[in-house]
């Protein structure tokens, strides 16, 4: 085995430690090197995004001598499965590490010019938010699930009181406040799943819930709806999602971009342990796992955020409630069941991602034409105490190259933006919503459900209709009804996110045959997880990152 080889062997490993490396190396260095870590920064967030591409290329089942069917199972400490600590990568969540790692990139790129200076460790805090969402995605067992959400929530306590200000403040003590109580529900399902099953790994957990006693059966259900209770909440799901408009709506604009991979992670739980819990029917799982319970919860989910985004007057929160419409189309799509909609909800997952990630970044340039450039950053500067102030008239204030045309590219960015978040052609948004649509006909529930297609139909295309109007209303109240408009200066480090966002976006619709070719592939290995369950406890020799030889050697 040469070393390149070797070299791949561990590579499931690395979206975790080399933020974690990154985070970590910046404590070292004091506030005033911010040059040191921003290189930092920047070279760990490349490294990471070179990882998880190389991991979402293998996991397409590329090198079968060393990923058998593209499932990579890791065990830490050499420990065999389900007594050790696991990581697994499948087509699943190779698709989320390097959705997570793009957005990272582009996001931190973008706090470079301003928002990495407007209070401490952020470049530290980004870091140990990366690893958490890598975690999430990677992770086999539930307690280790736990510990890289909690991961993830302890960077993000940071990130969304970044920049300070009064309604930065409030709404981010009420999403701490909100998230810790997840947490400790979090922490008793899983602790009740465990003294029912007697493990925490999930394959493991599959193949053990058919043979609990009826007892046992009872607590398990009972701790597995705690735990759908915390992921639906980490979700933005109804009736758990009051606190996302705000604390969405108030964060740092690169904060909030990365923020809306969140989300996501709840998604990916629920998507997760509702395939491996369901058994080979498909009819198995518990509340709230179910098929039925995700279309209910989703459905009202989608008819609130998009009743949201008439009501938001500031374009920062519509764009959050964008978020939760996207969370709820995606349950309602998930809860009609079939390998076909899973795979289009994930392509629909990946490109409402990007595409509120760059609304999240272009919404902050936007409203720096409603006034003048000073008052757009008072606000930030004057909750900074006399030892974090940063002095507006240095140089490095603002960073990179003034683009020309700014009012254009804002214009067209945000056609761009309503195009995808509401699923008007020709962007990929459209192409997903398409596919939404068109894999509910070919639902399994079609020939005895029917009311439900025809209900997603009609969530689908009216939460589109509103969400159309609702920007419009946005766009022309921003673009023509203000009685002066500000051209901004726009550095190029700053529209420079945006428009790989948007040209990703883009490059998604073009390649829509091999997208869908490969996240076919994820959705069926969701609809028969015997796959996963083998390759973790009795599947191929696994990769181990440390080898234990006896004789003395």
């Amino acid at each position: 085995m040469n070393d390149w080889t070797q070299l791949l062997q561990h590579l499931p490993v690395f979206p975790i430690v080399i933020p974690l490396v990154a985070g970590a190396s910046m404590l070292l260095f004091v506030e005033a090197r911010r040059t040191t870590r921003t290189i930092i920064a920047l070279i760990a967030t490349l490294a990471n995004l070179g990882a998880a591409a190389g991991l979402a290329y293998v996991a397409s089942g590329a090198m079968p001598g060393l990923w058998p069917e593209g499932i990579a199972v890791y065990l830490l400490g050499g420990w065999d499965a389900p007594f050790g600590i696991v990581l697994v990568l499948d087509r699943l969540s190779g698709v989320m590490l390097l959705l997570n790692a793009v957005l990272a990139l582009t996001s931190l790129v973008y706090a470079l010019a301003r928002w990495k200076k407007m209070g401490p460790h952020f470049q530290s805090l980004f870091q140990f938010l990366v690893m958490g969402i890598n975690g999430a995605f990677l992770t086999g067992d539930l307690f280790n699930l736990f510990v890289f959400i909690e991961v993830l929530l302890a960077a993000s306590y940071g990130l969304v009181l970044h920049g300070l200000g009064e309604v930065r403040v409030r709404a981010g003590l009420h999403y701490i406040a909100i998230n810790l109580a997840g947490s400790f529900i979090l922490l008793i399902g899983i602790s009740l799943i465990y003294g029912a099953s007697g493990t925490l790994n999930m394959a493991d957990l599959a193949a053990r819930l058919p043979a609990l006693a009826e007892g046992d059966r009872i607590l398990f259900e009972i701790g597995a709806a705690i735990l759908g209770v915390a992921f639906l909440l980490k979700a933005g799901a109804w009736p758990l999602n009051f606190w996302l408009p705000s604390a969405y709506g108030a964060a740092a604009p690169p904060v909030a971009a990365i923020f809306s991979i969140m989300t996501k992670v709840g998604v990916y739980a629920l998507l997760r342990l509702g395939s491996l819990l369901a058994g080979p029917s498909g009819a198995g799982a518990p509340a709230p796992f179910s098929d039925g319970w995700l279309f209910g919860i989703g459905l009202i989910t989608l008819a609130l955020g998009t009743a949201g985004t008439l009501t938001a007057r500031q374009p920062q929160r519509l764009v959050a409630y964008c978020v939760i419409s996207s969370a709820g189309t995606l349950l309602t799509a998930l809860g009609l069941g079939g390998a076909g909609m899973k795979s289009a909800a994930l392509f629909y997952l990946v490109s409402s991602v990007l595409a509120t990630g760059a609304f999240f970044m272009l919404t902050e340039m936007i409203e720096r034409t409603q006034r003048s450039g000073e008052g757009a950053q008072a606000e930030p500067f004057e909750s900074f105490g006399p030892e974090d102030q940063i002095d507006p008239s240095l140089p490095d204030e603002d960073v990179g190259i003034v683009i020309p045309a700014a009012m254009a590219f804002l214009g067209m960015s945000f056609i761009a933006c309503t195009l995808l978040v509401t699923g008007l052609p020709p962007l990929s948004g459209f192409i997903a919503k398409f596919l939404l649509l068109s894999a509910a006909l070919d639902s399994p529930l079609l020939a005895t459900l029917p009311v439900s297609v025809w209900v997603l139909w009609a969530a689908v295309l009216g939460s589109s209709l509103i969400g159309v109007i609702a920007l419009c209303h946005m766009g022309v109240r921003l673009f023509w009804s203000s009685e002066e408009i500000v051209t901004p200066q726009l550095r190029l480090i700053e529209a420079a996110p945006v428009a790989v966002l948007l040209l990703l976006t883009a490059a998604l619709t073009a390649g829509v045959g091999p997208a869908m070719d490969y996240l076919t592939l994820a959705g069926s290995s969701l609809s028969s997880p015997q796959m996963y369950i083998d390759a973790v406890l009795t599947g191929g020799p696994p990769i181990v990152s440390h080898e234990i030889k006896g004789g003395g050697q």
